[in-house]
């Protein structure tokens, strides 16, 4: 007969544990039989004599087969047990006595080189004896006191009948009060009213409902997710009498779930752009209303002016300073914070906050901790506030990364009821980390395309230089996004004779090895321009410099990849793996060799070179690879110049030719790089054909002119850099343009200079005489002692006054001190010291040596 047992306190497993489950559980009540592979009797319990009558002694060594009346029956379409891991059935057993006995058996086969017996064969002695009313006893007790879940038994007409202690706990009522009463009823709120919906469902179908209500339990501060199971009760003709509701506490998985979707929502959300303030926005917004009602993030006003944030951002005996970069709130336009964004506020020590940074570590603080009252006590506006919207609870973390601190981000509550927890701030822990990332690489990047901005901007020409020739608007836009500043650029260079140089060029690339490239290929061509290069050889110089620009970056990858080695192979032998490690360095420098020699490749450049003559009206095009120019004329039509193929600077293979093309006074000349044509959802020809649109629509000025192209043409945020150039054409009177053949005869020099002062004369240019005889005297003098015929002088008339003498000699002459008894060398000296400017530029048929001098007022 079963015994009753008292439950007594837990205890910890011993070595005399076995001994007292054997004699608790009885061992004589089961008939328990062991059989090795052969199906020999190994093993005969006292169970098993009481069952057959037989002894151990009896049947051990014995073949169990012979204890069967009957064959064992096919189960499963499987003649015999073998191969089987468990077995069960009824048996035929012949008893001592001769009986047979149908037994239900249960038998365990253990596979080959297992532990103890191959068969292990068992059969419950009080399995067949009628059950008695404890049965209907341990049922009942077993639904009232179950710990895994709340469970409550409705009848048809779905008033409660039974619940047992764990639904008592849920619902704050014993089952007495709720006997009678439907789940509606018990529940006053939605969820009640959707079970009982279902719970009519069970009745009228039999289908079994889930639902997944949340509710708070009264007296409690924060809800619970429950798993609710509705099923039919059915008596043995299968008839409904009633509905179980089984409950299911999923409170601690529903929040699991919740952190794990919060915390995917965060890396789908934060740092989308690079951005310091929209990254600090992103994690306001995604924390606000799921984690807090209000949540702030503050950064280090030291790092406002730093390039990088201070050693120790929290100072030792004085106020924190914190710029506010995003808030966010869950009732809108009523921030909880006194700290407006973009506003700095001064944290005291003691403040939560300053303590946060201080220590490095997250805080969480109820508004009635001493050390919060005594924060509050110190800022009457900000306890103001927190009384006002009723804030219980907070929450403060450090914004960190690399190292490196940044700010804090601040959560609180007050709509919700429930307090942060210690999971609430764990959470928050990872959210700001995952923030701080994002934050530290848009401050970076911020920094870095501030540095290359700034470092284009002051290689751009920062206003153009005063000629006459052309009237000039300009227009230079970065690359939106992530490309960051590039290597376009334009420039505006004054040459001899009135002429002016117009130059639009474009370096591969983004960033700032492009724009310092960029800066040195502008000053190449302003150099070469200064020696009054022709356009294709000035381009052929530009590209031999391109190219040793190349080789240089080759010679530096190479021998950093060498260097690189070498430390590799040092590193393997001091380690005792050189053969794997040296394999290995072998990969790795190949691969940094490649990238760097992409990088190297990568180092060229287009560039569109133009030179106008306002006194010729023509102008010379050469071009490196370059979109071709445009010219637009005084009637509004709209030609592109075309220019012979040539390659990018740097890559060399062709010669550079020039163009030359007649330009009508009042005509624009459009240059321009191919972000502007080229977008990665338009091809070059479509770009082409709305530039030609653009460019023919009237504009009132040139400045207007240039917005309307990038107007037209460009998306808000270009993905690439765009320089744009756009030049009026001059042209000067043949009345400002004064030219005379000179005889090689020193005698002609006299009358030379009769026929200049005339000239100036005529002009109204009396005060430059002096100067001006003085120059002629000696260039043309130089010219025909010298050089070879024809020689020419000519004066030009503008805002400057040139002069300018040419001859058939190749050979320029040079400035040069004389000594105390030369007889020559000092009339060049002399030019150089009375004029603003001179130079010698060669020609086809040989050189021109000019002088200018300025007219403005001194």
């Amino acid at each position: 007969m079963e015994q009753p047992v008292t439950a007594g306190r837990a205890t910890r497993s011993s070595g005399a544990e076995p001994e007292a489950l054997e004699a608790l559980v009885g061992a004589s009540l089961t008939a328990r039989v062991t059989l090795d592979e052969r199906g020999l009797v190994t093993g005969w319990n006292e169970g098993a004599e009481r069952l057959l009558g037989y002894t151990a002694g009896q049947l051990t060594g014995r073949r169990a087969a012979d204890l069967l009346a009957e064959p064992i029956p096919v189960r499963g379409g499987l003649p015999t047990l073998a191969g089987l891991p468990r077995w069960n059935g009824d048996v035929a057993l012949r008893h001592r006595d001769g009986r047979t006995l149908t037994v239900g058996i249960l038998a365990h086969h253990r596979p080959p080189g297992a532990d103890g017996p191959a068969w292990l064969v068992l059969s419950a002695l009080t399995g067949r004896q009628p059950p008695t009313g404890l049965d209907e006893s341990l049922v009942s007790w077993s639904f009232a006191q179950s710990p895994c879940c709340a469970q409550a038994i409705y009848d048809t007409r779905l008033r409660l009948r039974r619940a047992n202690a764990d639904m008592e706990r849920a619902t704050a009522l014993t089952e007495e009060e709720m006997r009678g009463l439907r789940v509606s009823e018990i529940v006053d709120d939605d969820a009640g009213r959707r079970a009982e919906l279902g719970m009519a469902h069970v009745l009228r179908t039999g289908e079994p409902q889930y639902e997944e209500p949340y509710l708070r339990a009264p007296g409690e501060s924060h809800e619970h997710a429950w798993s609710i199971f509705l099923s039919a009760l059915r008596d043995h003709e299968g008839t409904i009498r009633g509905v179980c509701l089984s409950a299911h506490d999923m409170t601690e998985q529903f929040w699991a779930r919740k952190r794990l979707q919060l915390i995917a929502e965060a890396s789908r959300r934060i740092g989308s752009t690079l951005d310091v303030t929209r990254t600090a926005q992103e994690l306001t917004d995604v924390t606000v209303p799921v984690l807090a009602d209000f949540a702030g993030v503050d950064l280090l006003a030291a790092l406002d002016d730093a390039p990088e944030p201070p050693a120790r951002p929290v100072p030792a005996d004085g106020p924190l300073l914190l710029r506010r970069a995003a808030l966010r709130s869950v009732t809108p336009g009523a921030p909880e914070s006194v700290v407006a964004a973009g506003a700095v506020d001064a944290y005291p020590p003691g403040s939560l906050p300053f303590e946060s940074l201080r220590t490095g570590r997250p805080a969480l603080q109820e508004v009635t901790d001493p050390a919060f009252t005594a924060w509050l006590a110190r800022d009457p506006a900000r306890a103001a506030r927190v009384r006002a919207f009723g804030v219980h609870s907070v929450m403060a973390v450090p914004l960190a990364a690399r190292g490196t601190t940044l700010g804090v981000a601040f959560f609180a509550r007050h709509r919700t009821q429930e307090p942060f927890r210690h999971d609430d701030l764990v959470l928050a822990g990872e959210l700001v980390a995952r923030a701080a990332v994002s934050i530290d690489n848009a401050r970076r990047y911020t920094r870095e395309r501030a540095t290359a901005v700034t470092l284009q901007r002051s290689l751009l020409p920062r206003r153009l230089p005063r000629q006459a020739a052309v009237e000039v608007a300009s227009r230079y836009l970065p690359a939106g996004g992530h490309a960051g500043v590039g290597g376009d650029w334009f420039d505006v260079i004054p040459l001899s004779g009135a002429r002016v140089a117009l130059v639009v060029g474009d370096v591969v690339g983004h960033g700032l090895v492009a724009s310092a490239t960029m800066g040195r290929l502008r000053t190449a061509v302003r150099t070469l321009a200064d020696i009054d290069l022709p356009c294709d050889e000035l381009l052929t110089h530009l590209d031999d410099l391109v190219a040793r620009l190349n080789t240089e970056e080759d010679s530096d990858t190479e021998r950093r990849t060498r260097g690189s080695t070498r430390g590799s192979a040092a590193t393997a032998a001091g380690t005792g793996i050189a053969e794997t490690a040296g394999t290995g360095s072998a990969e790795t420098a190949g691969m940094g060799s490649a990238g760097s020699a992409e990088t190297a490749g990568d180092l060229g450049a287009t560039c569109l070179y133009a030179v106008y003559d306002p006194v010729t009206r023509r102008c010379c095009f050469a071009g490196a690879g370059h979109p071709l120019p445009a010219v637009v004329s005084p009637e509004g039509t709209v030609d592109f110049v075309g220019l012979p193929t040539s390659p990018p600077l740097g890559v060399g293979g062709l010669p550079y030719e020039a163009t030359e093309v007649v330009v009508p006074e009042g005509s624009l000349l459009a240059l321009y790089t191919n972000g502007l044509i080229e977008t990665p959802d338009r091809d070059v020809d479509t770009g082409v054909d709305r530039l030609r649109e653009a460019l023919a629509r009237p504009a009132a000025s040139l400045d207007a002119l240039c917005d309307t192209v990038l107007a037209d043409l460009l998306p808000p945020r270009p993905a690439d850099d765009v320089a744009l150039l756009i030049a009026r054409t001059r042209a000067l009177d043949e009345r400002q343009v004064a030219t005379w053949s000179v005889p090689s005869d020193p005698s002609a020099v006299a009358q030379t200079r009769k026929d200049v002062v005339a000239q100036l004369e005529r002009w109204g240019l009396s005060d430059t005489v002096f100067v001006t005889e003085l120059v002629v005297s000696e260039l043309v003098t130089n010219a025909i002692r010298h050089a070879q015929p024809p020689v020419q002088l000519r004066l030009i008339h503008d805002s400057t006054l040139i002069c300018e003498v040419s001859d058939g000699g190749s050979t320029a002459p040079h400035l040069r001190r004389a000594r105390t008894y030369d007889e020559g060398g000092r009339g060049l000296l002399l030019v150089a010291q009375l004029t603003e400017r001179w130079g010698t530029r060669q020609s086809g048929t040989g050189k021109t040596i000019w002088a200018e001098q300025d007219l403005s007022p001194a």
